[in-house]
């Protein structure tokens, strides 16, 4: 098992609530072939039904003299490492059973201009990923994320080779 980091936080916001930060839960339960139950996306684009964001997005713009709370980049889940340094198709799988698959960078929301006007030019590589739901489970803050399957796609400082 190849341990990747943990989750720091969770956000999801209902029918009906908009803006951002996105609203902090305590557990979120994802659900394969639908999405986070009670989000307001559920059900629609199955491939972006859960952005992920690590810390990484939040310091870049700190370092730049925007200080935004977790939530504000519109994620689900916010990891302690960055999942940009994954490809396309890497799985992850958070706490006991669920296990998302990484399909798309996300593309920056002039919204996020809200926060500050250089908002989505900071970010514009790095404000998060979105990811399909391949096992349901429930998650919570603290859980431990982990490799599920990196195929020719495993990259950076974990060094594994596709042979491990």
């Amino acid at each position: 098992m190849i341990i990747l980091g943990e989750v720091l936080g969770l956000f999801s916001a209902k029918e009906g609530e908009s803006g951002l930060p996105r609203p902090k839960k305590e557990t979120l339960f994802l659900r394969a072939g639908y999405g986070i139950e009670g989000d307001k996306f559920a059900g629609r684009k199955l491939n972006q039904s859960v952005m992920i964001v690590g810390t990484k997005a939040y310091n870049l713009a700190k370092s730049k003299g925007v200080l935004l709370e977790y939530g504000s980049l519109g994620e689900n889940i916010l990891f302690d490492f960055d999942p940009h340094e994954f490809a396309m198709g890497t799985k992850l799988k958070i706490g006991e059973s669920a296990i998302i698959k990484i399909t798309k960078n996300c593309t920056i929301c002039k919204h996020l201009a809200i926060f500050d006007e250089k908002l989505p030019k900071i970010l514009e590589f790095h404000r998060g990923v979105y990811c399909k739901i391949i096992e349901s489970g429930e998650i919570k803050a603290g859980d431990r994320v982990t490799l599920a399957w990196w195929g020719n796609c495993f990259i950076n400082k974990y060094l594994i080779s596709k042979d491990f």
